[in-house]
């Protein structure tokens, strides 16, 4: 969600230097809102098939590191 927010931000940034006072920061603001929840909707609604979920996920032992099962 991280990088769709900054480029929103960048975006309304640019409205408002083109704008000239008409459309500013604090106007388009209530914009960044809608995005982060526009995103969690389709993130909620995206199918997970073939996806790794965090919790699956296993991390890989440092060389020379002791085995989880005690060898």
């Amino acid at each position: 969600m991280g990088p769709v927010v900054l480029i929103t931000i960048g975006v309304l940034f640019l409205i408002q230097q083109f704008s000239h006072d008409y459309l500013t920061f604090v106007r388009l603001s209530p914009i960044i809102l809608i995005v982060i929840g526009a995103v969690k909707i389709l993130r909620a609604v995206a199918p997970a098939d073939g996806h790794i979920s965090a919790a699956d996920s296993v991390t890989p032992a440092a060389p020379g590191a002791p085995q989880p099962n005690g060898q």
